[in-house]
C-alpha cells in the first residue's frame, strides 16, 4: 500500500500498510529479515538503501510504514522500547537550559528519565495538571520547548485537551508530544488534533500480546523525523527484526481487540461502582468523570484501563492485587490477558515522595479480552 491508502479504513491499513506480499517468494506475511548486514553491489551500491541493520532493516521499515499510516503521519521510527522512543524524542527536542511541562501524574518511567537523567544535563521540568488548560498556560516559561502529555494519563486516567494544549504550545514556540499508549491509534489520533509528535510504547496495545517490547515516534515534521532517525541510528535503540515482526502481527487485530477491551472495561466499571469496598472508580467513560465530555470528543471509545481506590488503605489495595486469579499481578498493560497492579509499589514507585506520588490505596487494572463476566466475578471475589 502507498500513501494513497489513507482512504482505507483502520482495520484495512492495520493489515496491509507496509505489508505487501514478499516480491521474491509471494509470501503473504512479510519475512523477518534476520540479518545484521547487507551485500553491496560495489562500494556504495546499496540494494534498496540497506547497509547495516541498526541503520535500516526491511522488517522494521514495514512496521514503521504501518505505524505512520495508523496515526495519520508521514514518518514513524520504531525503537527497542517505549523508553527508548521517549529518550530519543526528548534528546532531539531539548537542550541544556530548556524547560518541559509534564503531567502531574505522568508514567513513572517518563518521570524518572526526565527527573533523574535529563535533570543532570540542565533540563528543567514542571509537573502540571494537564486537564486544567489555564494551569498549563500559566506554567509555560520563556524557555519551555516541549509540553509532554498523556491522555488518558497513567495511572489516574485524567484527560488532556490535545487541540487546546497544541495551541498553547505553538503560541509559545514549543512542541506538543502526546503519549498515546493508553488510547492506541485506534481510539485516538493526536496528530489530527494538532500534536507534533505521537509516542507509543508498542509493548502495550499495539503489540497486544505481552510478548514483545518496543516503542515508536510518529510525526508529520520532516526535520523532527530526521532528528529521530539520527538518534535511532546513532544511539542504537532500534527495534529488532523479530520484535518488529511480532509487533506487526499484533497490529493486525488492534481494532478488534480495542473494541473488546472497551466492552469488558465497561462491564468491570459497573461492577466496581456497585461494590461497597470500592471508594472511587477512575474511568473516562463514566459521565461523572471530569474529562468525560472531552474524552468522548477526541476518542472513539474509552479503552481498557481502569483505576480504583479501595476502603482500608494501602494494605487493602495490596490484598486485592494478591487475590485475583484471572487478573495476573504484573506490571505493563494492553495485552489480551487481564493484569492488575499496585502503582505506588510497582510502575510508579519512582514517584514516591515527589509531586507525582500516586495514592497508596490505588489499584490499576488492564482489562483483557477474556469473557467479561469471568473478569467481573474475579474482581468481585478479590474485593469480597
Amino acid at each position: 500500500m502507498t500513501d494513497s491508502s489513507a482512504h482505507y479504513g483502520f482495520a484495512t491499513r492495520a493489515i496491509h500498510a507496509g505489508q505487501d506480499p514478499d516480491p521474491t517468494t509471494g509470501s503473504v506475511i512479510p519475512p523477518i529479515h534476520a540479518t545484521s548486514t547487507y551485500a553491496q553491489d560495489g562500494v556504495g551500491g546499496l540494494r534498496g538503501g540497506y547497509e547495516y541493520s541498526r541503520t535500516g532493516n526491511p522488517t522494521r521499515a514495514a512496521l514503521q510504514e504501518c505505524l505512520a499510516s495508523l496515526e495519520g503521519g508521514r514518518h514513524a521510527r520504531a525503537f527497542a522500547s517505549g523508553m527508548g522512543a521517549t529518550d530519543a524524542a526528548l534528546r532531539s527536542m531539548l537542550r541544556p537550559g530548556d524547560h518541559i511541562l509534564i503531567p502531574n501524574d505522568a508514567y513513572g518511567g517518563t518521570f524518572r528519565l526526565i527527573d533523574k537523567v535529563l535533570g543532570h544535563w540542565g533540563i528543567e521540568h514542571t509537573p502540571v495538571e494537564l486537564s486544567d488548560v489555564d494551569a498549563v498556560r500559566a506554567a509555560v516559561r520563556p524557555n519551555t520547548k516541549v509540553i509532554w502529555i498523556e491522555t488518558p494519563t497513567n495511572p489516574l486516567l485524567n484527560i488532556a485537551d490535545i487541540a487546546g494544549l497544541s495551541q498553547i504550545a505553538h503560541s509559545a514556540g514549543a512542541l506538543l508530544v502526546v503519549d498515546n499508549t493508553f488510547a492506541s491509534p485506534y481510539l485516538q489520533s493526536p496528530l489530527g488534533l494538532g500534536a507534533d509528535v505521537v509516542m507509543h510504547s508498542t509493548t502495550k496495545y499495539i503489540g497486544g500480546h505481552s510478548d514483545v517490547v518496543g516503542g515508536a515516534l510518529i510525526t508529520n515534521d520532516d526535520e523532527l523525523d530526521a532528528q529521530f532517525g539520527f538518534l535511532q541510528n546513532g544511539a542504537g535503540a532500534v527495534a529488532s527484526p523479530f520484535d518488529s515482526w511480532l509487533t506487526l502481527r499484533g497490529i493486525k487485530t488492534l481494532e478488534l481487540r480495542m473494541e473488546k477491551h472497551s466492552d469488558n472495561a465497561e462491564l468491570v466499571v459497573q461492577a466496581l461502582l456497585k461494590h461497597p469496598k470500592v471508594k472511587t472508580v477512575l474511568y473516562p467513560g463514566l459521565p461523572e468523570h471530569p474529562g468525560h465530555e472531552l474524552a468522548a470528543k477526541q476518542m472513539r471509545r474509552f479503552g481498557g484501563m481502569i483505576s480504583f481506590t479501595v476502603q482500608g488503605g494501602e494494605q487493602a489495595a495490596l490484598d486485592v492485587c494478591s487475590r485475583t486469579k484471572l487478573f495476573t499481578l504484573a506490571e505493563s498493560l494492553g495485552g489480551v490477558e487481564s493484569l492488575i497492579e499496585h502503582p505506588g509499589k510497582m510502575t510508579h514507585a519512582s514517584t514516591e515522595g515527589s509531586l507525582l506520588e500516586v495514592p497508596s490505596d490505588l489499584v490499576r487494572v488492564s482489562v483483557g479480552i477474556e469473557a467479561g463476566d469471568d473478569l467481573v466475578a474475579d474482581l468481585v471475589a478479590a474485593l469480597d
